[in-house]
């Protein structure tokens, strides 16, 4: 059996990662358990905020070794075809997961930090103490972070509310090599769904969108579904007729849910998508998840060192914290993907941003953060 840890992390993304980086780099034992081996493919967008570099650099993280693309515009089109484009008001870069993530999984290992391939069956919580089951052993910890993802196993063990809701949502990614602008993410909005697509490191396209599954099921295959939906689009069937698909097929994922999750639950501080899924149009995901794990480790730092005083203040102060930090960015994205799926509004909102080209990066501020600051 392992030695007990200080805090144990459930799932080996960006804010699991960054949670186990934070905590071991002041002194916590940390053992973390991820399911797969890196590195590996995730479906994401793949841009990030700038917003979050501040932090990376203070985790010793410098993702500029990685060289991923440096993206300062941002590009959006509706179905038929208009377009708006606006700077970014931080700017950001594109870096694969498949790149980051090994990345800070070797960093979080050169800090010392524990890391079972394992999938978590139970998770329990008693007498101030949570005992965390694999096939294989046993743990204790005193502070769980769950960074788990989207949607676990785990979920449905904590009964959580949105596992039990069926999801109209599922995303499709793939990498590609084609033509396409280095400092340009875009947008294009398309039946049912949109479509992120930018640059990340060696020249590589990437290209993830969101589909409804009540339109995509029309189509026997992802190809099929592309050509007859997203190719009405003709910015995004530009780019895929220009663009030759790297993997042997895109990747997916289904049943994602945009229901409000609790960031707190069964004394579990939830980090990234597993405490609140923003809507992938807004482009900050990956900052959000590694801001989450930024705010808990802080919490749990005071915590051990006796700022905090009880696992009730704990957890008290963690939910307010997460909510001022992002509570209106998920409201912002809900409304934004509600006004994205009506035609209309939508032709409309592009028109009136060609006319005030100040509105579109005034939008974007709302689902983003300002640079973090950091308190050594």
């Amino acid at each position: 059996m392992k030695t007990n840890p200080d805090v144990l992390i459930i799932g080996g993304g960006l804010a699991g990662l960054a949670g186990a980086l934070h905590l071991s780099q002041k002194g916590l034992k940390v053992i973390l358990i991820e399911k797969s081996g890196y590195p590996k493919h995730k479906v994401c967008g793949e841009y990030v905020s700038n917003e979050i570099l501040p932090y990376l650099k203070w985790l010793n993280a410098d993702v500029s070794k990685l060289g991923p693309t440096i993206i300062s515009k941002f590009q959006f089109s509706t179905r038929n075809g208009k377009m708006a484009l606006a700077n970014l008001p931080l700017g950001g870069f594109g870096i694969s997961r498949y790149e980051l993530d090994n990345f800070l999984y070797q960093k979080a290992i050169e800090n010392g930090c524990t890391i079972i391939n394992e999938t978590v069956t139970t998770v329990s919580f008693d007498n101030d103490l949570f005992t965390i089951t694999t096939p294989s052993q046993i743990l204790k910890a005193k502070i769980v972070l769950g960074a788990y993802g989207k949607r676990s196993n785990i979920d449905q063990v904590l009964s959580r509310d949105f596992f039990i809701k069926k999801s109209p949502w599922l995303a499709v990614k793939a990498h590609y090599k084609g033509t396409l602008d280095n400092d340009v993410v875009a947008l294009h909005n398309f039946q049912g769904g949109y479509c992120g697509v930018s640059k990340v490191e060696n020249d590589i396209i990437n290209i993830c969108y969101l589909a409804d599954y009540a339109t995509f099921k029309q189509y026997k295959n992802i190809e099929d579904y592309q050509q007859n939906v997203l190719y009405k689009n003709k910015h995004l069937k530009t780019v895929f007729e220009n663009s030759s698909l790297l993997f042997d097929k895109p990747i997916t994922i289904s049943q994602i849910s945009f229901d409000k999750k609790l960031p707190v639950e069964n004394h579990i501080l939830m980090v990234g998508d597993t405490a609140g899924l923003i809507h992938p149009l807004c482009g900050n995901g990956m900052a959000m998840a590694i801001h989450s794990a930024k705010i808990a480790s802080e919490l749990i730092l005071d915590f051990y060192n006796g700022k905090i005083k009880s696992r009730e203040e704990l957890e008290k102060k963690y939910k307010q914290d997460w909510k001022k930090h992002f509570g209106k960015r998920i409201f912002m994205g809900r409304i934004l993907a509600k006004v994205l799926r009506n035609k209309t509004i939508t032709n409309a909102l592009i028109t009136i941003t060609v006319a005030l080209p100040k509105l579109l990066p005034a939008i974007i501020k709302q689902t983003h953060g300002k640079s973090i600051s950091i308190n050594s």
